[in-house]
């Protein structure tokens, strides 16, 4: 299934690929950066359990809301169009104080919709059903059902749900891109990330950008290279040129 929402740096278009690389049994299935959920949502089950997890709180709360308040949530967005002045009046208000969670996971939800390349922060003027997206909430919120949702940092969800058999899909924010992100992310986070993955007792799949300083810090481990076009830079320049990621695994 799709997911429901865009996000910067989501794997739609690499998803066949990773899924390809997973192995084939998994007895715990750990997202520790989980944005809009492509990998999660690309099987209807990839482990007795799992864990989605990410540190924006605003995301949290929409997942949550759909897992928990399907109908409310729909309910509450009945009056949702396509509109900029709308995106506008729900970017302005998404941060207010005296919001409900379900208010907030609407607003929110309307602002990654409506914003250009999923910036969240301007208009993209692109057509969109709004309703039929609403109406797939409840498909979502099936999936969700057995889905622990975490807002946590990476490394306190790694060190708490890593075991023998653990698969974590590690899709941190790219080298040299962290700004595009929302929280601080830097190169001592990436180190960290990196002597915390190089001591599990399971599995890691990462995904990264094909960087020079990504290829070192992660030199000993099986290391693949796939390219894909850029979808923004495609819509500009003559059909982009092939943007190259990693896949980088223990296994």
């Amino acid at each position: 299934m799709e997911s429901f929402i865009p996000r910067i740096g989501g794997k739609r278009l690499l998803r066949k690929d990773i899924l390809a690389r997973f192995p084939t049994e998994i007895l715990r299935y750990i997202e520790p950066f989980g944005g809009a959920g492509w990998l999660l949502f690309s099987r209807e089950r990839h482990a007795p359990e799992e864990i989605f997890n990410d540190t924006d709180g605003e995301l949290i709360n929409l997942f949550r809301c759909v897992k928990h308040h399907c109908a409310e949530l729909q309910r509450q967005m009945s009056w949702l169009l396509n509109s900029r002045e709308l995106f506008e009046d729900a970017l302005a208000l998404k941060t207010s104080r005296g919001l409900t969670d379900i208010q907030r996971a609407a607003l929110y939800f309307l602002v990654c919709k409506g914003s250009y390349g999923a910036d969240g922060r301007t208009y993209g003027a692109s057509a969109k059903d709004l309703e039929r997206t609403v109406r797939y909430f409840e498909k979502i919120s099936h999936r969700l059902r057995m889905v622990k949702i975490e807002r946590r940092s990476f490394d306190q969800v790694i060190l708490q749900y890593d075991k023998p058999g653990a698969l974590i899909y590690a899709d941190p924010p790219y080298h040299g891109t962290e700004d595009y992100y929302n929280g601080p992310f830097g190169d001592t986070e990436h180190q960290r990330l990196r002597q915390l993955l190089g001591r599990i007792q399971g599995r890691f799949l990462l995904s990264y950008n094909d960087d020079p300083y990504i290829r070192e810090l992660y030199s000993g481990f099986t290391i693949e290279e796939l390219s894909r076009q850029h979808s923004l830079k495609a819509r500009y320049n003559d059909g982009g040129q092939p943007y190259r990621e990693l896949l980088i695994r223990n296994y």
